[in-house]
């Protein structure tokens, strides 16, 4: 393992110093070390707040800014932030008109956005929930409460964070980030393993020549191991199970969002990307906004997540309105 690195029990700690030091203008620290909020000025709008282990920037902290997330919680690598830290998240997000609090679909988290609920109540503090269900290769559509949250975790912010920043009441802010979430329908493929710092080496394996289709961001097992194809054939891969998950028809628009998993070269995303683009011309599926890079990563991990969100007028407003943050800007 070649990183760099002070301690390896204290990366997430030094990186979060980073980030403040280098974003000021988007970044404030709060009496919490392992909670960042936007730094612009408050806006009497609806906190939107967003969580989740590190080890994927730039999700989660890379989302928090001008028309996305309000507050930040942060976890240890790969571990879901402490229900303090997701409640002190609310407490810095709060304006007065109640906090929206959207995140994937992991048991910690879960469970510790469960008792900050409970802690905010405490403090009279509303707080409502979106959690991302949008990866078809964890479970069957007719299970889709199980499904982890992935990438589509990103359209989620983008359209909840539009609705606060128009001025939407908490219950609009939840049923259009909902309703984005719903939309989406995400797959992965790995073709090497990440490393934990604090581990020090491979926490998982893949052998060389060879694709894990359907793997999580943690490195929860994929649904099938193949032979590493070409760029056509794997765009045809990750395609096929997202197409077949809703009942997308000739004329549907969608977003493609296709995210590194961290090593794998922006060049070769949009080599992967063209493919796609060939694939959805050939169904009659137009793209209206295409996002290409490491969006969502896993350390090193090699590969890449698409996801496709179906579209509507009301979902394509919010996806056009501005955002500036570190990860997303437009």
């Amino acid at each position: 393992m070649q990183r760099i690195i002070n301690d390896p029990d204290n990366v997430v700690d030094d990186a979060v110093r980073g980030y403040l030091r280098a974003s000021p203008t988007l970044y404030a620290a709060t009496d919490h070390p392992r909670v960042l909020k936007y730094a612009g000025e408050p806006r009497n709008k609806v906190g939107v707040v967003t969580g989740g282990g590190s080890g994927h920037e730039p999700a989660f902290l890379g989302y928090v800014g001008e028309g996305l997330c309000d507050a930040v919680a942060i976890g240890e690598i790969f571990s879901s932030p402490t229900a303090d830290a997701f409640f002190q998240a609310f407490d810095a997000a709060n304006q007065g008109r109640g906090v929206a609090c959207l995140y994937g679909n992991y048991a910690g988290d879960n469970m510790n956005v469960k008792l900050a609920r409970k802690m905010a109540e405490l403090e009279d503090i509303e707080v409502q929930t979106v959690v991302a269900r949008d990866d078809v290769a964890s479970a069957p559509a007719d299970q889709r409460d199980k499904r982890r949250g992935v990438a589509g975790e990103i359209m989620m912010w983008k359209i909840g964070g539009a609705a606060a920043a128009r001025g939407d009441n908490l219950n609009e802010v939840i049923r259009l980030a909902q309703k984005a979430v719903d939309a989406c329908s995400s797959i992965g493929a790995g073709l090497s393993s990440c490393t934990i710092p604090a581990n020090g080496k491979p926490n998982f394996s893949i052998e060389p020549g060879k694709m894990e289709l359907g793997i999580g961001h943690h490195g929860e097992p994929g649904i099938e191991i193949t032979d590493l194809p070409s760029a056509r054939k794997m765009a045809a891969t990750l395609c096929k199970p997202v197409l077949e998950d809703r009942p997308f028809k000739r004329g549907d628009e969608v977003a493609v969002l296709v995210s590194g998993l961290g090593a794998t070269p922006v060049m070769e995303l949009n080599l992967l990307y063209a493919e796609i683009a060939d694939i959805l011309d050939e169904a009659g599926i137009k793209v209206h906004r295409t996002y290409i890079g490491n969006y969502f990563t896993s350390l090193e991990m090699m590969g890449a997540t698409l996801t496709l969100m179906q579209l509507d007028d009301e979902l394509k407003t919010l996806l056009d309105a501005p955002a500036r943050s570190l990860a997303l800007s437009q």
